[in-house]
């Protein structure tokens, strides 16, 4: 599979609280048949220090070919181009 066909998501998967935004982005991309590195924020601190690290202030955070897509709403501007 190309790089174009993998991506990496970064999603907040909480004891109490599964991100919608999250599991949007995942389904997105399984529908457009990436292979899908995925990593879970399973805490509050693993989000805050994971969106400090990349300089964002929300999950998820969708990565492609190498290149920060963004969001959920990033990630389907970023598939309509495609």
């Amino acid at each position: 599979m190309t790089d174009e066909k993998s991506a990496i998501l970064y999603r907040m998967v909480l004891p109490d609280h599964e991100c919608p935004f999250g599991v949007r982005a995942k389904q997105m991309l399984e529908r457009e048949g990436f292979a899908i590195e995925e990593h879970i924020l399973a805490s509050r601190e693993e989000v805050d220090a994971f969106e400090e690290e990349q300089g964002v202030q929300t999950t998820p955070q969708i990565f492609i070919a190498g290149e920060r897509i963004g969001g959920s709403d990033d990630l389907e501007a970023y598939l309509r181009q495609g």
